[in-house]
């Protein structure tokens, strides 16, 4: 938390949030996807049950927003069988399994995402396999990006993290410098995983989704909004 803010926990009946007091001149609610979370940042001095009486009357609309995200569709979950439907940066392939003696791998060829272990290998086993090559591609376009908005931002990460992740996209602990990724993000367009570094990166300099968080990216990249709401409405994961 930045000097000259404070954060505290609310608990309103069953929703709990955060509100984030701070040198603001308005109040901003968020509800963040893709879990839900809550935030409300209000101007430094706004006592506590002014700022719970403004959330109790936006209650509506923040079920609202919890519900759509609660319905947003899921894939199923993925067995790796042979013209089983898997993407990678955006585009649909079908996988073509292949039974051979030797060490597992995976190639992309074309429209087909070719995965060659050894017979009778299990499901669980075969995730693994893709689950490893998924993340040695992050290991490739995951630097280039942490060095590109390294020297825009003027920040520096100390180490990121790929893993898989049920509710966050991203996130960042700005004390350690630290960012963690969702290995999920090779399945989507390469420009969202650039927003999702972007957006973890720009918390090194603004733990909030407030106002100076949001004139980072409509700085940097003015489209993040659009690409947010595209990202959130694509399945998590398989």
């Amino acid at each position: 938390m930045k000097a000259g803010s404070t954060q505290e926990p609310v608990t309103i009946g069953d929703l709990e949030m955060t509100l984030i007091l701070k040198d603001v001149k308005n109040v901003h609610l968020s509800v963040h996807p893709p879990d839900g979370r809550i935030t409300l940042v209000a101007p430094l001095g706004t006592r506590s049950d002014v700022a719970r009486a403004y959330a109790i009357s936006k209650l509506e609309w923040i079920r609202k927003q919890q519900q759509a995200l609660n319905e947003q569709a899921r894939q199923s979950a993925r067995a790796f069988t042979e013209r089983e439907t898997h993407y990678l940066w955006g585009r649909r392939y079908l996988m073509t399994v292949q039974e051979a003696d030797g060490r597992p791998k995976v190639e992309v060829d074309h429209s087909q995402i070719i995965l060659t272990v050894r017979p009778e290998t299990s499901v669980a086993k075969r995730a693994e396999v893709m689950h490893r090559w998924h993340k040695s591609l992050l290991y490739e376009a995951v630097p280039p990006l942490i060095s590109k908005w390294e020297d825009i931002l003027q920040v520096r990460v100390q180490r990121y993290f790929l893993q898989r992740m049920k509710t966050r996209w991203g996130s960042c602990n700005p004390e350690r410098g630290h960012i963690r990724l969702n290995t999920e993000l090779v399945k989507k367009p390469k420009e969202m995983l650039d927003y999702v570094v972007l957006h973890e990166m720009a918390h090194l300099l603004d733990q909030t989704h407030g106002q100076q968080f949001q004139s980072i990216l409509n700085a940097h990249f003015p489209q993040w909004r659009e690409v947010r709401q595209e990202l959130n409405a694509l399945p998590l994961s398989e």
